[in-house]
């Protein structure tokens, strides 16, 4: 993927709990995508950060008058454009990736690989469980208990009808990344190899107490959350 430059500033979510929209990235044939990152701040006063944007001076200095970046957390192999800026600028930080992710990129230094179990530093704040079985990419799915925030990156994604033209805007449409709510895209539906397995996953997510869904891709949804969730993965289950 190659970004093209954009803005990003932190808007607040709720207590604790930031997010920035990134760049606009371009991917296989063209199909571009909005991105949003999260910053949660752990109980220790630690910034917990999920699928990084760009950094640029501007967030930098928004995310320093937070506290200090203790944890980059790279929650699938998709979402790396920004890791490197992010480990140069915070070398202190932890950096944690999705299974698989650092045999992948031998460029960065990750630190920790995320499972089904919470990382010391943030359990008992932040579930997580990893969607096996996918061929696209394996990704971890979060929840911080607090806010009942479940957190998604690309299994979940909704695009506005207009955003791509042409003949890339029907494509988008049959892979269900536009349409009248959020949906898992039909590429990853298609893409699950091991179904029994994912719906381990997508069980143990529904077990939460969602109260919003927020995804990389997309506006969150904050209506009903639960039950959306069980819609969205009705054809999975």
């Amino acid at each position: 993927m190659d970004a093209e430059p954009d803005s990003s500033t932190l808007q607040w979510m709720s207590d604790g709990i930031w997010t920035a929209s990134g760049d606009v990235v371009t991917a296989v044939a063209g199909f571009h995508y909005p991105t949003r990152m999260m910053v949660i701040r752990l109980e220790d006063d630690r910034l917990w950060v999920w699928s990084p944007v760009a950094l640029d001076e501007a967030l930098q200095r928004e995310i320093d008058a937070l506290g200090e970046v203790a944890h980059i957390v790279a929650p699938n192999s998709l979402h790396h454009l920004a890791l490197a800026d992010w480990q140069f600028a915070y070398p202190a930080a932890q950096l944690h990736g999705a299974p698989g992710m650092a045999a992948q990129l031998s460029d960065l230094k990750f630190d920790r690989e995320l499972t089904d179990s919470a990382d010391p530093a943030w359990a008992g704040e932040i579930d997580q469980v990893v969607v096996r079985g996918n061929r696209i990419t394996t990704e971890v799915v979060f929840f911080h208990r607090a806010s009942g925030t479940v957190i998604f990156t690309d299994l979940i994604q909704h695009l506005p009808d207009d955003w791509y033209s042409g003949w890339r805007r029907w494509v988008a449409r049959w892979d269900r990344m536009t349409g009248p709510e959020p949906a898992v895209p039909g590429k990853f539906r298609l893409a699950f190899r091991d179904r029994k397995l994912a719906r381990a996953a997508i069980d143990r997510i529904l077990s939460w107490p969602v109260t919003t869904v927020l995804f990389a891709h997309g506006e969150p949804v904050r209506d009903n959350a639960h039950a959306f969730l069980k819609r969205a993965f009705a054809w999975l289950r």
